[in-house]
């Protein structure tokens, strides 16, 4: 098996076909078509399966690709790791970000990582840890940060504390529960689940029998920045990181509720995997996430201080 074998999967695969492998990798189609069977020639299996509109993977196939493009990602890392050490700016990182990192860290971090390695290519996925868990831990992410869902990590996870979080009530403007100021006066309001877990609106109910109170309603499950959308045009609840406060759509068209209980959140935290280091451009963007989170960390602190000591919050 040699390189080449796995370079052509791929290009098959991402393109569709062996006539448009081929022509994105700059080769002879026979040449592609030759690949592939030497491949499936060694290991006794079909790859692919021909169908009216192109081929496509067979289960076989997808069991090999999936090891074939963490081969490929490792060899793509190690290059770029040689390159960096020698001082060229050049390579990729990609990372995952939950919406409370991108509002609150993600700006913090992106003139010094533009500065330091103004020709690494930069790659931010929108998610959280359930839905890129796996791509993770394939090699496709070189790190994220965000919160963690209620169930530890796999072993294959380096998982580092970033800093401690909680949430806020968020609705429309002009809800009319909006003057509530305890959850038990919510109790009968519907909700959207916002995925921090896997199951729909499982990371609401914890908070609700922490004070005594029945499951809420989750009425639908939607993640990222459609929450807002969603939330501005219904009369369903959201429960969020305080960091959407800082995000101009969400406090524009939404208001926060003032619940006096204290609304617990998952840790923002920073993952990586356990067995290989990152690149040298990934180490140094990570570094700056645990600056930008003890920036922000006392940013928020100067913050609660100033309220606490206004003549509006000390009467």
């Amino acid at each position: 098996m040699k390189l080449n074998h796995l370079r052509d999967i791929t290009a098959v695969v991402e393109r569709g076909s062996l006539r448009a492998a081929a022509r994105h990798l700059g080769i002879a189609q026979p040449a592609i078509t030759r690949s592939v069977r030497e491949i499936e020639r060694e290991l006794g299996v079909a790859l692919f399966e021909r169908r009216p509109k192109g081929i496509v993977l067979t289960p076989m196939g997808a069991l090999f690709l999936r090891r074939a493009t963490t081969v490929l990602t490792e060899l793509q890392r190690a290059r770029d790791e040689i390159d960096q050490t020698r001082g060229l700016s050049t390579g990729q990182v990609t990372v995952a970000l939950s919406s409370a990192a991108q509002i609150s860290l993600f700006p913090r971090t992106l003139e010094a990582f533009r500065k330091r390695y103004p020709d690494v290519h930069l790659r931010v996925r929108d998610g959280l840890f359930p839905t890129i868990e796996a791509a993770l831990k394939d090699g496709e992410l070189d790190f994220y940060v965000g919160p963690l869902p209620e169930h530890a990590p796999a072993k294959d996870f380096i998982v580092e504390k970033l800093f401690d979080n909680t949430r806020v009530v968020l609705g429309r403007r002009g809800h009319p529960l909006a003057r509530a100021r305890s959850l038990k006066e919510l109790a009968g309001a519907h909700w959207i689940g916002t995925a921090v877990t896997v199951d729909s609106g499982a990371e609401l109910g914890p908070v609700f029998q922490l004070y005594g109170l029945p499951e809420p309603a989750v009425d639908m499950h939607l993640s990222g920045f459609a929450v807002t959308f969603a939330a501005a045009n219904s009369d369903l609840l959201i429960m969020v990181p305080e960091q959407w406060l800082e995000f101009s759509l969400a406090s524009e068209r939404l208001i926060a509720f003032d619940i006096q209980e204290p609304l617990p959140a998952s840790p923002i935290c920073l993952v990586t995997r356990a067995r290989l280091p990152l690149t040298p451009a990934a180490l140094f963007f990570a570094d700056l996430f645990r600056r930008a989170s003890q920036n922000y960390q006392r940013a928020r602190r100067d913050k609660a201080g100033g309220r606490k000591s206004s003549p509006r919050s000390a009467k």
